[in-house]
């Protein structure tokens, strides 16, 4: 799906339908889309997945000799493009426990980025002709996908699932059951204003970045962020920033949203309809600012994760300083050293940090910055020609530890990607141990370099 005017009729589909699969896609899954050379047709089905009665049983074929065959045949939609299609799953039992769904429109696969999903459902009550299942690709770097993820609350670790759409659909029942009872009685004693004051401001990045991190240490039985203690840091970070804290915020966002709608909806005694109608503007502006502040949001605390990696590590750094015109996220061990004529290449660093990269990794170049650049992300959705540009820009990425050998990914193999795991056995303890000295020893050599 790649038109964002799309999701109203992708929430339709959802909404229709007794079950819900969504996949990420895998390069193989895609990939032949791209390559003319290529015969495949379609995506892998997990064995798992199987099981669960979302696709018709596999049956064997008759035919004499060909009875390790196992074929299910159905009629698929494609709402993107209207497109049917006579799918097909087959398994060859003799090969293993592969099985794809074949059969499908190339383009829907065509183009797509790294990490990119598949959607797909059973619906309530089939279609005329029979049609029972509808499925639709989703761009990864679209808009499309942070509201599916969002939905579906797809998790740093998600690889495909079955979903029950109502769930989906619905505020959990603890969270929700108790908002409405505290705007019931604030419409009733006629403290709405005070409500929404309370609920007004949300949590700065700052405040939930430390409270995610909490969070994760004790359930962990962790006292630091120590990268040297955390055999994955990357992966932690990844599970902090995007599973822990957003769950934090989403609880946030919702009783501050939901008391501003009503406000808008119950203002100077209103009908609902008019309410509705003259309030659109402020309604549309409220849901504008909620998507803004989810990325903006997403960024900085992405940086406040870092910076306790860093500092949990004993790691000598200087924050947002500024430096060839540049402001860095992290300078290591600092600026001092860093604009030192006199230094080695490997007594500084810099590294930035970006949940998202699109085409904003070019910002972090530096003229003549004569050290390591490195930039941290836990973006899945980079694609190999990017990496191969950061590359010749001598640009090395740093991903977690699970995204660098994911099949979903282009980061394997890949020279100039490293995980959060080598980032800091490799750059930081093997070679500039200077930042991980004592810090009498690490003053001792900055001052050398600095003279």
């Amino acid at each position: 799906m790649k038109d964002l005017d799309q999701w109203d009729l992708l929430q339709t589909w959802i909404a229709g339908s007794s079950r819900i699969l969504i996949k990420k896609l895998s390069r193989n899954d895609c990939s032949w889309a791209d390559d003319p050379r290529k015969h495949q047709n379609g995506f892998y089905v997990p064995a798992e997945l199987r099981p669960e009665g979302f696709f018709p049983p596999l049956l064997p074929l008759t035919e004499p000799g060909k009875e390790h065959i196992y074929v299910s045949e159905f009629t698929t939609i494609w709402p993107a493009t209207g497109e049917v299609k006579h799918s097909n799953i087959r398994h060859f039992s003799n090969k293993g426990a592969e099985v794809h769904l074949t059969r499908v429109p190339k383009d829907e696969f065509a183009g797509l980025t790294p990490a990119s999903l598949l959607i797909g459902g059973k619906l309530s009550a089939p279609m005329d002709g029979g049609i029972q299942y509808w499925f639709v690709t989703v761009d990864s770097a679209s808009a499309d996908a942070e509201l599916l993820e969002t939905l579906f609350e797809l998790g740093a670790d998600f690889t495909y699932a079955l979903f029950d759409p109502r769930q989906a659909l619905s505020v959990p029942v603890d969270e929700g059951a108790e908002l409405i009872k505290e705007i019931d009685a604030a419409l009733r004693a006629g403290t709405l204003a005070q409500l929404l004051k309370r609920v007004s401001i949300l949590p700065t990045s700052e405040v939930l970045a430390e409270n995610a991190q909490s969070e994760f240490l004790k359930a962990k039985g962790l006292e630091r962020l120590d990268p040297y203690e955390i055999p994955n840091p990357g992966d932690a970070i990844m599970e902090i920033s995007r599973d822990i804290e957003f769950v934090l915020y989403k609880r946030a966002e919702l009783r501050h949203r939901a008391v501003d709608v009503v406000r808008i909806l119950t203002d100077n005694g209103q009908s609902l309809a008019n309410a509705v109608v003259r309030g659109f503007p402020a309604l549309d502006a409220s849901f504008l600012s909620a998507s803004q502040h989810r990325k903006s949001r997403a960024g900085r605390s992405f940086e406040h994760h870092i910076g306790r990696l860093l500092r949990d590590g004993n790691i000598s750094f200087e924050e947002q300083v500024i430096t060839g015109g540049r402001r860095p996220d992290f300078v290591l061990p600092s600026k001092a050293v860093l604009n030192s004529d006199s230094r080695a290449f490997n007594d500084a660093l810099v590294l930035s940090a970006k949940t998202t990269l699109r085409e904003r990794w070019k910002q972090i170049t530096l003229e003549n910055a004569d050290c390591g650049l490195f930039l941290a992300t836990v973006d899945d959705r980079v694609s190999s020609e990017a990496i191969e540009d950061m590359r010749s820009r001598d640009i090395f990425l740093v991903v977690p530890e699970s995204l660098k050998k994911a099949d979903t990914t282009c980061y394997a193999k890949k020279p100039n990607v490293l995980s959060f795991r080598e980032f800091f056995d490799i750059e930081i303890t093997q070679k500039r141990p200077v930042l991980r000295a004592g810090s009498a020893a690490r003053r001792a050599i900055q001052n050398q370099s600095l003279f």
